[in-house]
């Protein structure tokens, strides 16, 4: 495991994984996020987006967490990815989660990427692309079935699939990467 991709629906823990993947294995971590939103929540769109991102997969060893698989990460990353691990698990698990995470950055002022934080205005906004617990309520669905049809089509046949549908399962799989641990070198 040298290039692994971290996938799922929002709130299913993409960036903690990735990042505890990223320490147990010795690699680098990016999350998309910190790729994709800029100060005052502009968005790195387009070919501005997928060009860093194509840049940054072109490493030898990385963890990348997140989706974006319409703005240019379907290309970049998952071709180069040697491992695929998608978090699969139900929207009654990860919507709490997701509420408590925004209600925690909003009330905190936690700086996010870019120096952005969650307004309060985005709490009663039904708009999924101003909330994101609209957003991760009502796309969940098509997360999975995107990706479920994308399992199917081969898109990830060069790459080892992790399909982990429960917490435990995504526990049962990091402790198996650290028993493991020593098999993959660590960058230096």
């Amino acid at each position: 495991m040298r290039r692994l991709v971290v996938v799922g629906s929002s709130g299913s823990g993409k960036t903690t994984v990735g990042a505890a993947i990223a320490d147990i294995l010795g690699l680098p971590h990016l999350e998309l996020d910190s790729v994709m939103h800029r100060a005052g929540w502009d968005s790195a769109r387009g070919p501005e987006f997928s060009g860093e991102v194509a840049v940054l997969a072109q490493g030898d060893r990385w963890v990348i967490d997140g989706n974006y698989s319409s703005h240019g990460t379907r290309e970049a990353v998952w071709p180069r990815a040697d491992t695929v691990v998608w978090l699969d698990l139900p929207r009654w698990r990860i919507m709490p989660r997701v509420i408590l995470r925004t209600l925690r950055r909003v009330v905190t002022r936690e700086v996010l990427w870019g120096g952005v934080r969650e307004p309060w205005t985005n709490l009663y906004s039904l708009d999924p692309y101003r909330n994101i617990i609209v957003w991760a309520w009502t796309r969940h669905r098509h997360v999975r079935e995107k990706y479920e049809r994308e399992l199917l089509a081969g898109a990830w046949d060069h790459a080892t699939v992790h399909r982990l549908r429960s917490p435990s399962q995504v526990k049962g799989f990091l402790a198996s990467l650290g028993a493991q641990a020593d098999m993959y070198p660590r960058q230096s």
